[in-house]
């Protein structure tokens, strides 16, 4: 595994996601060695759906820091993810996290699934 930091990660995290992240990391009690890992993988309503969970670093991934949280991300997932905002949404209809992706062509109503 790679161990150099990226000074400028292919994502962005809004205040509401970073807080919501650190509250989950808190409550499940997640050790430092994990990251943040986001991704994609085939699937969903729209061709590709998001992967977003803690992990611990593997060999080919690319390390990222973004306001104090680890990101772990896939060198070929970022040609789908370059320029995203993850989100956290606390609202009557939806609450959780929502991701903002300037490549997707196309999304689903769920908001977790997209085309690009």
């Amino acid at each position: 595994m790679s161990d150099v930091k990226v000074k400028q990660a292919p994502i962005a995290l809004t205040e509401g996601a970073i807080k919501a992240l650190n509250q989950i990391k808190k409550d499940q009690n997640i050790s430092e060695d994990h990251g943040l890992r986001v991704g994609v993988k085939g699937g969903g309503c729209s061709g590709f759906s998001y992967k977003l969970g803690f992990d611990l670093p593997k060999e080919n991934d690319q390390v990222y820091e973004v306001s104090g949280i680890k990101i772990l991300m896939e060198k070929a997932h970022g040609i789908y993810l370059l320029g995203m905002e993850i989100d956290w949404e606390e609202g009557l209809n939806n609450r959780g996290f929502s991701f903002n992706n300037p490549n997707a062509t196309d999304t689903c109503g769920c908001g977790t699934s997209f085309s690009a």
